[in-house]
């Protein structure tokens, strides 16, 4: 029994950790504009917040999967968060009070991490098997290494400002995916499958183009 009970731990975090890089990803777009010392302070709290309500939905998922059309909302959403991260201005840190930036950070790691925690949800319950203490288990002991990976991630982004493209990126190309993987469109993506190969494309496409554009605005204003 102990043995079972360590092997489906590890394989939750394994699961938590692969699935987590987009998370580290969200994070440090998040707080990239950030006063320094406010950085620790998002990063913690909103990676905390964001376990908390991933435990929560983990709890209630069988349900939620039930509401139609909730894979194709959330995927619409996230593309919404990924454009916002890719084109977020420089905050005028003189002009804008620390703690409304810090909440606005955190606010964004919460909100795209419920989004993106359908994936971790399905399989981390299914490695679970019905157990909720190794999913809070398995949560937990993933947290500071997705806490340390996305501090790498913003280290990578203050000095090549050019990643932020690839962050976005990833973020609409995991937007197409949950699209695809709406369960009320499967019937449209099997008669017409060309469809369902072009949306994560179509999703990273727009986003680096729309944040070209947006920068290329940007330039000309000034």
């Amino acid at each position: 029994m102990e043995h079972d009970f360590l092997l489906s731990l590890l394989m939750i975090i394994g699961i938590d950790l692969v699935l987590g890089a987009d998370n580290a990803v969200v994070i440090a777009m998040a707080c990239r504009n950030l006063p320094v010392v406010q950085r620790n302070k998002a990063i913690v709290l909103g990676t905390m917040l964001a376990i908390v309500i991933r435990i929560v939905i983990t709890l209630i998922a069988v349900y939620l999967l039930k509401i139609p059309f909730l894979q194709l909302i959330g995927g619409v959403f996230l593309l919404y968060i990924a454009y916002q991260l890719i084109v977020g201005k420089e905050e005028d840190t003189t002009k804008i009070r620390s703690h409304q930036s810090l909440w606005k950070a955190i606010k964004t790691i919460v909100v795209a991490d419920l989004l993106m925690g359908f994936d971790n949800v399905l399989a981390v319950a299914g490695a679970a098997q019905g157990h909720m203490l190794l999913v809070a288990l398995g949560l937990f002991i993933s947290i500071p290494i997705i806490i340390w990976g996305s501090k790498i991630i913003l280290v990578l982004l203050t000095k090549y400002p050019f990643l932020i493209y690839i962050g976005g990126g990833l973020l609409a190309l995991t937007s197409g995916k949950m699209i695809i993987d709406e369960p009320n469109l499967q019937n449209l993506f099997i008669s017409y499958p060309m469809i369902e190969q072009s949306i994560p494309y179509l999703t990273v496409s727009f986003i680096l183009l729309a944040g070209l554009i947006y920068q290329q605005i940007s330039l000309r204003k000034e």
